[in-house]
Formats: structure tokens, sequence, C-alpha cells
């Protein structure tokens, strides 16, 4: 009995270990973003900071995973490099989180390849839909208190025509960015999942 809990406690605590240094790599990874212009507005950028959230997701498990997507922008606020006084921090928790949480979830319940492939399939669409809606009722009002939304609006159609309100912006502009996102990522995770898995199962 006393062996038991010793190894549980050992794996415990080992599996703070691994989150805690995926989170300190996510973390890193939020300064290396790539703003795309020709399709977006120029604060949009590109990155694959929720990566590494997402391969602890499938190895360790969708709370670790999330702990991570939460730990790297808990990382990014107290350390004085958040720009918008934590609110881009909260979606971004929100966001990859709704992905990573998806994406692990279903590959605990089928461990293979069909597993994790319909778990990414999921994945994209759910953080598209969650992008979405926290970009509508939580990202753009606080810009607003920044730059007038018309602003805002008038970035998205200088881009795309059709945009003409906050609705259209969302439609036109945050759908196809976190579907592109959660794509990328997903096409990075599937060369990389097994060969992690392996490695931060192996590390006790």
């Amino acid at each position: 009995m006393q062996g038991t809990l010793e190894n549980k406690s050992v794996f415990k605590t080992s599996t703070l270990v691994k989150v805690g240094i995926l989170s300190a790599i996510g973390y890193i990874l939020m300064f290396i973003s790539v703003p795309i212009p020709m399709l977006f507005p120029e604060f949009l950028k590109i990155d694959v900071s929720d990566l590494p959230a997402l391969l602890g997701g499938i190895a360790l498990g969708p709370m670790a995973g999330v702990a991570i997507a939460f730990l790297k922008n808990l990382l990014q606020f107290i350390t004085g490099m958040s720009t918008t006084g934590g609110v881009g921090e909260f979606a971004n928790f929100v966001i990859g989180g709704s992905f990573v949480w998806t994406v692990s979830y279903v590959y605990t319940k089928k461990r293979e390849k069909s597993g994790i492939i319909i778990g990414l399939i999921l994945g994209v669409f759910v953080m598209t839909i969650v992008g979405c809606l926290s970009n509508y009722y939580i990202m753009l009002p606080f810009y607003s208190t920044i730059m007038p939304i018309e602003a805002v609006i008038e970035m998205g159609a200088a881009i795309n025509p059709y945009i003409v309100d906050k609705f259209t912006f969302v439609i036109w502009i945050i759908a196809p960015f976190n579907l592109l996102k959660a794509t990328i990522m997903s096409l990075l995770t599937l060369p990389l999942y097994k060969r992690t898995e392996k490695i931060l199962n192996k590390v006790k």
C-alpha cells in the first residue's frame, strides 16, 4: 500500500514537472508569430504556442493539456508582456484550451491514429466556434475601448469588402484565422504526437 502511494506521488510530481516545462516552451513560442497581411489585419498573427499544450494533453491527459495552456498565458501576464491587461491572455486560454481539451479527450477514448485524427478534426471546428464567440463577446468589445470598433471593421473591410460590421468581421476574419491556426497545429501534431507521447511517458 505504501509503495503504491509513493509511486502515485512520484507520478504526480513528475507530471507537474512536465507540465511546467511544456508551459515554459509554450510561453517562449508566444513570442514567435507570423502576420499574414493579405488575409488578416496586422494585429492577428499566427503562432503555435498551443502546440506544447496539445502534445502534453495527448500524452498526459486533457487536464494536463489545459493546465499547460493556462500556465503559458499566466506567464505572459505576470511577466508584464500582456498588452491587453490580461483580456487577450484569457481569450487565448479559452480558445486554445478548447482545442487542446477536445483533441486530448477524444484521444483518451480512442488511443490510436484514427482517434487522434478524429480529435483533431473536431478540435479544429470547436476552436473555430469558440474563437468566434470569444472574439465577438470579449476581444472586440475590449478593443473598442482602445480604438473605435469602426476602425477595426475598416481594417477588415480593406481585406474583404463583405465585412461591414462586427458580425461579418467575426465570420470573414476571425473564423478563417482560427480555422487556419488550428489546421496548422493539427498538421504539426500528426508527425510529433507519438514521439512526444513516448518521451513524456518514458520519463518518470
